[in-house]
This record gives C-alpha cells, sequence and structure tokens, in this order.
C-alpha cells in the first residue's frame, strides 16, 4: 500500500504554492499549481518528484542551513517533516512538525501540521496525544488527507477501547475512500474480539460487499469476509459462516483459508460430502500453506465420517509421504539460509533507490530456500526489518560515495595548494613592485600637466602631433629672423613675416577653437583612469589578501575534510554493524519460520499416523453390525476436526 507517497505529495501539492489561494487543495483531489519562488526550493522539488527523498531531503537541510530557501521556510518545514516520515524517522518528522504549530503559520499549514503530528503520535504509539493532534485540525483537509484522519481517528478511539466514539467518527465521514474502508474493517475485527457479532457483521459485512476497483480493495474486501467468516464458525454459527465465506475470490490470496472454512462449515452442518468439495480443491494446491496442509488431514476425516476408511486410509498415507517429503525439504533449506546471508541475496537484484515505505521487494531469488520463503515474506515484521536492512544497505551505499567525494576534495585541495605554492613567487615579485602607487603619481602628474595647461591656455601642447610639429617649426623660423639667420633681406623678408605670421594666425585659431573639446576629453579619459586604478586597486588588494589566506583557508578546508572523512568512516562502521545485526536477526527470524513449518508438517505426520492406526484398529476390530451406521452417511451429531487438530 502506497499511502504515504499520496500524503507526501498531498505535503507538496498544497503547501508550496504560497499562503494565499494554496488552500484551495482542500476541497479537490487535484494537486494545485506550484509557485516555487526560490532556485534552490525547485532543486529539492526536482529531486522529490523524481521519488529520491533522501537526497531531496539533504538538499532541503543544506539549503536551510544556508538560507536559501527565504519564501519557503513554513513549505520547506512541512516537507522537510514529510520526508522525516516517509523516511520512518518519526522523532524528526515530529519536531518539524511541531515548529509549525504557531499562531503566525498560515492556517492551511498548521492543519497539515496537526494532521502529520497526529499521525507520528500515533506510529509512536502515543494514542492521547495523536487524539489531541488530530482533533485539533480545524476546517477540511484535502480529501484524501481528510479520510486519513477519519481513518486514525477512529484507530486511536478503537485501540482505548471506545468503539461508540470510533462509530460516530466513521458515521459522520462523508464520500467513499480506501482509508475508511480500512477503519470499518478494523473496527469490525475489534467487534468480533468483543464478541458483539451483530454490530461486527455490520461493519465488515459493509467492506465484504463493497464495490472494489483495485487489487488492494479486492484483497481487503476478502479479508474482512474471511474475519467474519471465521467468526461465525467460532460461535457456531456455520450457516451464516458458510454464505461468507463463499463471497471470498478463488483465486485471491486469501482462497485457501477460505476454502479450509467453507469445509468445516459444511462439517459442521453434517455435509461431509459438502466439506470434500473445498478441501480436496484445497489439497491440490501448494503444501507450503498452513490451510492446504490441514486439507490434507480434513480431506480422509471427511471419507472416515463418511464410512469410506479405504479412501481415508489412502489418502492419511499419501499425507504422510508428502509431509516427510516436505520435511526433507525444509531441512536443506534450512541448512541453506544457515550457510548464506538471506538478505544479499534477497536484494541482490533490487537496484532503485527508494528507502522506508516507498520500497518493496519485487521477486525472489532462484535458490533451493526461495520457495518457503513467501510465508516468511508475508509477515509483517519480517517486512518492517527488511526494509530497514535496505535502508541500511541504501546508507551504507550512499557514504561510501560521500567518502570518495571527500578524496575528491583532498585531490582538489592539494591541488590549490600546488598552483598556489607555484604562483606565490610571481605574485611576490608583483606586489613588490607597488604598481598602483605609482599609476597613482602618473595619474596626479598627468592632472597637474592638465592644470597648467588649462591655466595657462596652452593650445598647443593639446595639439596633435602635427601640429605641435608645425607649431615648434613656426617658432624656429621666428627665431631665425630675430636672429637674423633666415638667408632674407629687405622686400623678401617682410614678405616672409607677413607669411609666417598669417600660418601662425591660422594654426593659432585652429588650436584655440580645439582646445576646449580637446580639454574635456583629457579631463574624461582622467575619469576613466581613475575608474581603471579603483578596480586595479581592489584586484590588487584582494591579490594581498589571498596572498595572506589561502594558506589558511586551504588549511580550514583539509581540516573540515579530515574530520568529515574520519565521521564518515565512524558512521561506516555503525552501519555495517547494525547492518550485520539486522541480517542475523532477520535470518534468524527466517529459520525459525521454516523450523514452525517443520514442527507443524511433524505434528500434522503424527495425527495422519494416529488416524491410520485408528482406521486399521476398526478394520482389524469393526463393532457390532447394529452399531455401526449405514454407509455413506454421516453419524449425527456436531462436526469435529480430525484427532488432535484445531478448528480454525
Amino acid at each position: 500500500m502506497r499511502r504515504p507517497a499520496l500524503a507526501l505529495v498531498a505535503i507538496v501539492g498544497s503547501a508550496v504554492v504560497g499562503a494565499g489561494g494554496a488552500w484551495a487543495a482542500a476541497t479537490t483531489d487535484k494537486l494545485t499549481a506550484i509557485r516555487v519562488q526560490d532556485l534552490h526550493y525547485g532543486d529539492v522539488l526536482f529531486h522529490f518528484y523524481q521519488d529520491d527523498n533522501f537526497e531531496a531531503l539533504t538538499r532541503l537541510l543544506a539549503y536551510g542551513q544556508w538560507d536559501r530557501l527565504p519564501h519557503h521556510r513554513a513549505d520547506a518545514e512541512l516537507l522537510a517533516g514529510g520526508l522525516y516520515l516517509s523516511l520512518g524517522l518519526h522523532n524528526e518528522a515530529g519536531e518539524r512538525f511541531s515548529r509549525l504549530l504557531t499562531p503566525s503559520t498560515p492556517a492551511g499549514v498548521r492543519n497539515r501540521a496537526w494532521f502529520y503530528l497526529g499521525k507520528v503520535w500515533y506510529a509512536r504509539g502515543y494514542d492521547d496525544k495523536a487524539e489531541h493532534a488530530l482533533r485539533s485540525v480545524t476546517g477540511l483537509l484535502p480529501p484524501e488527507l481528510e479520510a486519513e484522519k477519519t481513518h486514525l481517528l477512529a484507530n486511536v478511539l478503537m485501540h482505548g477501547g471506545r468503539y461508540d466514539e470510533a462509530v460516530q467518527v466513521l458515521d459522520a465521514f462523508q464520500g467513499r475512500s480506501d482509508w475508511v474502508a480500512y477503519a470499518r474493517f478494523n473496527l469490525g475485527v475489534a467487534f468480533v474480539r468483543k464478541g458483539q457479532l451483530p454490530d461486527a457483521d455490520r461493519y465488515l459485512t459493509s467492506v465484504g460487499e463493497m464495490a472494489a476497483g483495485t487489487p488492494e480493495m479486492l484483497a481487503l474486501r476478502d479479508k474482512a469476509n474471511l474475519a467474519l467468516g471465521f467468526a461465525y464458525l467460532q460461535a457456531d454459527q456455520p450457516a451464516n459462516a458458510k454464505v461468507v465465506l463463499e463471497r471470498v475470490r478463488l483465486s485471491g490470496p486469501l482462497s485457501n483459508k477460505a476454502l479450509l472454512g467453507a469445509g468445516w462449515a459444511n462439517a459442521a452442518l453434517g455435509d461431509f460430502e459438502g466439506a470434500l468439495a473445498p478441501w480436496l480443491e484445497l489439497r491440490g494446491r501448494n503444501l507450503l500453506d498452513a490451510a492446504v496442509q490441514e486439507s490434507y488431514l480434513a480431506v480422509p476425516y471427511a471419507y472416515g465420517k463418511l464410512g469410506a476408511n479405504a479412501q481415508a486410509a489412502e489418502y492419511y498415507e499419501t499425507a504422510m509421504r508428502e509431509f516427510d517429503k516436505e520435511g526433507v525439504s525444509l531441512d536443506a533449506a534450512i541448512q541453506g539460509l544457515r550457510s548464506t546471508r538471506l538478505l544479499d541475496d534477497l536484494l541482490a537484484q533490487e537496484t532503485a533507490e527508494r528507502l522506508g515505505w516507498f520500497w518493496q521487494l519485487q521477486e525472489l531469488p532462484d535458490a533451493p530456500q526461495s520457495r518457503y520463503l513467501y510465508a516468511v515474506l508475508a509477515g509483517h515484521d519480517f517486512q518492517e526489518g527488511l526494509k530497514n536492512y535496505r535502508d541500511l544497505a541504501f546508507m551504507q551505499h550512499r557514504l561510501g560515495a560521500w567518502a570518495e567525494s571527500m578524496e575528491a576534495f583532498h585531490d582538489m585541495v592539494d591541488a590549490r595548494q600546488k598552483a598556489y605554492a607555484e604562483r606565490v613567487p610571481r605574485t611576490d615579485a608583483l606586489l613588490a613592485t607597488a604598481v598602483p602607487e605609482r599609476i597613482e603619481r602618473q595619474r596626479g602628474e598627468l592632472e597637474s600637466k592638465l592644470d597648467a595647461i588649462e591655466r595657462n591656455h596652452d593650445t598647443a601642447a593639446l595639439g596633435t602631433t602635427g601640429e605641435r610639429e608645425q607649431w615648434a617649426r613656426i617658432q624656429r623660423l621666428e627665431q631665425a629672423i630675430a636672429n637674423g639667420e633666415a638667408g632674407a633681406e629687405g622686400a623678401d623678408l617682410e614678405a616672409m613675416k607677413d607669411r609666417l605670421r598669417l600660418v601662425k594666425g591660422v594654426l593659432a585659431w585652429r588650436l584655440d577653437e580645439a582646445m576646449r573639446a580637446r580639454v574635456y576629453r583629457q579631463r574624461r579619459e582622467i575619469k576613466d583612469l581613475d575608474a581603471a586604478l579603483r578596480e586595479a586597486q581592489r584586484r590588487w588588494v584582494r591579490v594581498e589578501r589571498a596572498r595572506k589566506n589561502v594558506p589558511t583557508n586551504t588549511g580550514e578546508f583539509a581540516a573540515r575534510i579530515a574530520a568529515l572523512s574520519a565521521r564518515l568512516g565512524a558512521l561506516q562502521v555503525r552501519l555495517a554493524t547494525a547492518r550485520d545485526r539486522q541480517n542475523d536477526y532477520l535470518e534468524a527470524a527466517a529459520v525459525h519460520e521454516l523450523e514452525s513449518q517443520q514442527a507443524r508438517l511433524a505434528a500434522y505426520r503424527v495425527q495422519a499416523r494416529f488416524a491410520l492406526a485408528t482406521i486399521y484398529d476398526r478394520a482389524a476390530n469393526p463393532p457390532p453390525a447394529a452399531e455401526s451406521a449405514a454407509p455413506g452417511r454421516a453419524a449425527p451429531g456436531p462436526a469435529a476436526p480430525p484427532p488432535g487438530g484445531e478448528a480454525p
């Protein structure tokens, strides 16, 4: 039954959408649309919807510690509690749900927290606390959760012997649900134990006659009919038992017990021919089933009651041979279990990484003892133990993967330390140059020059290279003329001076026109230089800080990696020890079950031997004819079970 999966989806489907309008899910079976506001919460949900609850929980806890879920704190707490619950960690789940029971928590989230806290308390056996939590839910939950709440509350009340209140809770529930069907079944069984068959009939019949569309509900329907049928047998009401037991499917997993009970109902009515029909059908089935084993004694018992002693003797002899044969096989199976690791064989073909409630064994290994393991695996305690063992194995595998990651992290730190050692000489040489200070001085000198140019209106200083060269030639020509070195006299000299003044004037005008724009451009370039210089200084500071901090940081990382590696190693040892103990416990449980089967077969063999001896004695010493019953007819009076046997 995958109820926990549905419940956990209900947590997410309703809780992660935010407080406003999210709780419309209370009136619909569909999941509400999810609006993720934090990227890291979306990462958690990705793994959750991949059925990787362990990874989802790991990331959820890590992101919560780093405060990466600011918009989903309440949702994250609710989801974490659900994930803990799905993994069977009830204490941790309860702590998470309890944190949400505050007035500041949205009502929808708080109601779900109360519900799941009640579920935690119920699983741990604290019925009073479970009832308080379940009754603290205000308003309606989503339909699936509301039905489960009704189921849990009814079971809590039944555990306390408050059957009338449980009846009121179930009768008040509107609608149909698998959860309520389970609750009605449990209530019917409780009335059976109280000896109130009319009340038991009311609830078990409602389940036994319900329309069932799933294998799970078909099995529950058969179980209800079987429980009621055997209750009527124990109450010496075989006619009622026969009617109820005939409702059990012949192809269902409970058909063997139903056939056995139907035979005993007919026998109790004195109809041994009618009893033979289900018993002969049952006798042709797998001898490993306890009901089939009993049929090996019931069939010759019925023949004996019908006076067919020859057939009875033949069937008793066959029963002894089959019991002996099966006993030898059981011996071999027990030795096989003791010489192998049962659980490793069971899990050898399991590759899916699913934990807790979500995992079920799909198939048995191909081994001589495998055919005997179905009865063992059918037990609830063994199933839970097997799940725990599987979870331990998963955790051991995951810790191994993390240990390998630690090795990778260690290599990364080593590589970083090596790169640091290689770069230290170049870094030290760079830091020794004091480049930022030198650039800062050069920048100051540049700004001072620009200020002087602007103050003196030195237009030529900002000219282009060609303009500055032309201006320098004009100044040299002026100096030459002034020194009488021009090589011209009179009119030619005056004409030269006029041309020179004209050229100088044109160039001066051009430089003056461009002066303002060129000063602005230079100021802007100085600002750009200032920004670049600030960035350079920041980087320079980071280089200096890194030069000082890298050894410390890498040392801290190395220490953390070493500490985590040691912790992982210790956890691996603890897990290995726990896994070995769980293996030993479950192998012992399996062996005990097979030994119980062996003992039951031995007891049945003894019964068959005594019954056969009685037949032979009766044949050797027949009673007087007047005392014999007519052939083919049963003696009057109530039927009895086979010698030494038990009525179911």
